[in-house]
């Protein structure tokens, strides 16, 4: 080495650095990118290679609605009426949803039988736990909310008007018979408003046709939650049971959808589990829990009364609640 070197021999260096820079580069990524692959492929393939539990139930689910009990916490669910689980602690109220929706194995039962014993189509066919965080997938609006055979037109053109308030169940019967399809329209149209969400489709471009982003990304976090909600509501479910399904909403559109919920789901089972003030009063049982279990049982006024320990629980909600009123619809 003599310690200098040419302008060519300086060139000649640069011009193989470039040369081979890149596709050095390029195998240096493919290897990364290759064994990331393999990595993902043993877990696709290691997924799909899974098999479902067998189903033991052997016994038919009620014929007619019937309670649910959870002994676990000394939690039981009245058919036909509107039921609310109030606790410290959220995951308490999740985990007794999830048995009573046999997602988690428990010594549940449904009308004396164990939920166990009852096939698991019989079970998700009359008994839906609604997920806060459910998946929305894009597409339309009316796809994401459930209504995918909407007749021509229809699902973008739904006549919200048909569920104002004063309707009455003779206008909807009058205006089905001169419309085809009008069932879906007036099933989705009554999810919606039971959800207060058709401000959310009016504010859009193409209504229930416009096309929404994945998981909803392009509404607000009261929006998604709202379209949540009627996407339960649309299935009508024999039980619904839901988390915090108003926990995103300002006070005035919170109450708005406690009154709506309790007439739209009249007659038929309903868990909530939540602690605010307005949707508890509008409940016909409320069950408190302490660390997981039933520790006091009545009517929303009736524990506000009684029980100092709930009465301080809803409290916190209930000025959460008061500094939100006035604010926007979210």
């Amino acid at each position: 080495a003599q310690g200098h070197i040419s302008v060519g021999e300086l060139v000649s260096v640069y011009g193989y650095v470039v040369a081979l820079g890149w596709p050095v580069a390029f195998l240096i990524e493919m290897g990364h990118q290759l064994s990331r692959g393999v990595v993902a492929a043993r877990r696709v393939v290691a997924f799909l290679d899974l098999e479902p539990a067998p189903d033991q139930g052997s016994r038919d689910a009620p014929a007619e609605p019937s309670a649910l009990h959870d002994p676990a916490s000394g939690v039981r669910i009245a058919p036909g009426r509107l039921t609310a689980l109030v606790t410290a602690h959220p995951s308490d109220a999740t985990d007794i949803l999830d048995r009573l929706g046999r997602y988690t194995p428990s010594d549940a039962t449904w009308g004396g039988v164990p939920l166990t014993e009852i096939p698991l189509t019989q079970v998700r066919a009359r008994i839906l736990v609604a997920d806060p965080e459910a998946d929305l997938f894009a597409g339309p609006l009316s796809t994401v909310v459930g209504a995918q055979d909407m007749p021509s037109g229809g699902a973008g053109s739904v006549d919200l008007r048909l569920r104002r308030v004063g309707a009455t169940s003779h206008d909807e019967s009058a205006d089905a018979k001169q419309r085809p399809g009008a069932d879906e329209t007036a099933q989705l149209s009554a999810a919606l408003h039971a959800a207060s969400a058709e401000d959310i489709v009016r504010a859009l471009p193409d209504g229930l046709k416009t096309q929404v982003a994945a998981q909803a990304r392009d509404l607000s976090g009261g929006q998604r939650q709202r379209i949540r909600l009627a996407r339960a509501l649309l299935t009508d479910p024999e039980v619904l049971l839901a988390a915090e399904p108003t926990s995103a909403l300002d006070a005035h559109t919170e109450a708005t959808v406690a009154d709506r919920l309790k007439h739209a789901r009249r007659g038929r089972t309903t868990v909530l589990a939540a602690t605010s003030p307005l949707l508890l009063d509008r409940a016909d049982v409320v069950h408190h829990l302490v660390d997981g279990k039933v520790a006091a049982t009545g009517t929303h006024r009736e524990l506000l009364d009684s029980e100092p320990a709930y009465r301080a629980l809803v409290a916190r909600d209930a000025e959460g609640a008061e500094e939100e009123e006035g604010e926007p619809a979210r």
